[in-house]
């Protein structure tokens, strides 16, 4: 039985459904069974269905092994309501199932849920102001144009620094940022951060940009206790000074010889109901709606647990601060009392750490919309944050001090030095020319010429290239470049002129060519004579 793990991404827990419904209809072991003396082929028990489910969402590595046998009956009552499973009768649509030996099949198809359709959100992540930026609510659709003109003198003063002089210059105070353009700082690259994480393109799917305020993720930075505790300034957002010392009574739960704790029979567990009870009415969730998916998409990277870890780090940020105090007193306490072995059982039926995850994981995690594997998602996500609870809920360093360094970075002075471009005094700032399609021709055809016009000149004038070598190369560079060549040389006579001919030296006279021919016959009438 293998479960694909399920990574981060919009709509995962549609996937996740669709996933485990086409696993269990592929996988699960169908036989015949007979009901009041009646026989029925290819079916199973409920029983068996849940034995075998139970095992499978244990093994998975997108659920885990705290998955329960009563979210595993759960499960299924949602797999008869959407008729994935019906009963021998062909009935279904009701969550009637139980954990009994009542016989169940599958349906010809099962219809996999489709992707919900969502408005549109916000695409791209919002742009933090540099310092250079016009103030909000300039227009730039009519701001004359004035092209920077550099002649030899502004360039020889803007790249003095490259050949060893150094200019007078001037320090020139930069834009003072608002308040507000601090909070978007912080917000986008909060946000960029987190996709960066995610390893998404966008977080159009998973998170609504609109939502997310800025002066939470400060004040969840900043207002915090010696212990990382979020401090808040609505104390009447506080915990109810009765939940409070109830959550304390049990994270600090002393030994049975401590004569000062109250010990009437079942003292702790009238203590944790009221913890429950308060928590169970909440009106939200404390991860809250909007962040149901982002929260949901970071289960995704649960076997990378550093990179799962940065990432809750990041989606608790987004949280309002009466939020994040809630969260952090709720997980310490759960902690403590997981690991305290001095704590009675609160619970006959479940153990200590089974118990926490049941009763809290509806109140942490929840969408608003009905989601059929909310219960497992949520019990993952708990189970996760109890054994990381103090690195998730830390403000992360290394985004906190890249926000800083940019924030200190926008703030700071700027050196510029006379002659350069941007010492120029502009009424608004300067943008590209358009220009006619007759003159980009123009300028594509002959701009590029005047430099490659200058390389033959060089190598016409080089003194130090031999007449071979430099035929040689004004051929390389007439046959890549005949355009400039033949304006350069319009004329073979031109081109003649830059080799001109020398003047043939005249044959040296040999000595032999002085004396008489040979005279063969002279010779032979001598010997006659």
């Amino acid at each position: 039985m293998e479960h694909r793990i399920v990574g981060p991404g919009p709509y995962r827990a549609t996937r996740l459904w669709n996933e485990t419904v086409e696993l269990f209809r592929a996988k699960m072991p169908l036989r015949k069974h007979r009901c009041r003396f009646k026989s029925y082929e290819h079916c199973f028990t409920a029983a068996e269905a849940v034995d075998w489910l139970h095992e499978l969402l244990r093994c998975s590595q997108n659920f885990g092994p705290e998955v329960t046998r009563k979210q595993t009956v759960q499960l299924l009552k949602k797999f008869l309501k959407n008729h994935v499973i019906e009963d021998i009768k062909g009935k279904w649509g009701q969550e009637d199932f139980e954990d009994n030996r009542h016989l169940y099949r599958f349906p010809p198809s099962s219809p996999l849920k489709p992707y919900p359709k969502k408005p549109p959100y916000q695409k791209d992540v919002i742009k933090f102001p540099e310092w250079n930026d016009p103030p909000p609510g300039t227009s730039q659709e009519n701001i004359p144009v004035r092209p920077v003109v550099m002649n030899s003198e502004m360039w020889y003063k803007r790249h003095s620094i490259a050949i060893g002089e150094v200019p007078a210059c001037r320090l020139v105070h930069r834009r003072q940022l608002t308040e507000a353009n601090v909070e978007e700082i912080w917000k986008s690259m909060t946000l960029s951060y987190l996709q960066k994480i995610l390893g998404l393109d966008s977080l159009e799917e998973v998170l609504d940009i609109k939502l997310v305020n800025s002066k939470f993720i400060i004040h969840n930075v900043y207002s915090v206790s010696k212990q990382g505790v979020v401090i808040l300034d609505d104390k009447s957002k506080e915990l109810p000074h009765w939940v409070l010392s109830a959550m304390k009574c049990l994270a600090n739960w002393p030994n049975c010889s401590d004569l000062k704790q109250p010990m009437y029979l079942g003292f702790e567990k009238d203590v944790f109901k009221t913890i429950a009870d308060y928590y169970g009415h909440l009106k939200e969730p404390l991860l809250t709606f909007h962040l149901f998916d982002a929260f949901v998409s970071v289960l995704g990277l649960l076997q990378k647990e550093k990179v799962a870890v940065e990432a809750f780090q990041i989606c608790c940020l987004l949280l309002p601060p009466e939020n994040r105090r809630k969260l952090q007193l709720l997980m310490r306490m759960m902690a403590r009392i997981c690991l305290n072995k001095e704590m009675p059982p609160l619970c006959d039926g479940f153990g200590t750490r089974t118990l926490m995850v049941q009763t809290f994981s509806r109140c942490i995690l929840c969408s608003k919309d009905e989601v059929d594997l909310d219960e497992l998602l949520a019990a993952r996500l708990v189970t996760f944050l109890m054994d990381n609870y103090q690195e998730i809920l830390k403000v992360p360093l290394g985004l906190q001090t890249s926000i800083e360094e940019r924030v200190a970075h926008l703030r700071r002075v700027q050196i510029k030095y006379p002659g350069a471009d941007m010492d120029i005094t502009l009424s608004a700032p300067s943008f590209c020319r358009q220009i006619s399609p007759e003159e980009f021709e123009y300028q594509r055809s002959y701009g590029s010429q005047e430099p490659l016009a200058a390389l033959l000149e060089e190598v016409i004038t080089d003194a130090k290239l031999s007449s071979k070598e430099k035929k040689k190369k004004l051929k390389q560079f007439q046959k890549s470049y005949p355009e400039v060549y033949q304006e350069r040389f319009p004329t073979p006579e031109s081109e003649a002129l830059l080799f001109p001919e020398k003047p043939k030296p005249k044959p040296q006279l040999l000595m032999w060519a002085l004396k008489k021919p040979f005279q063969p016959f002279q010779r032979t009438r001598s010997f006659r004579m």
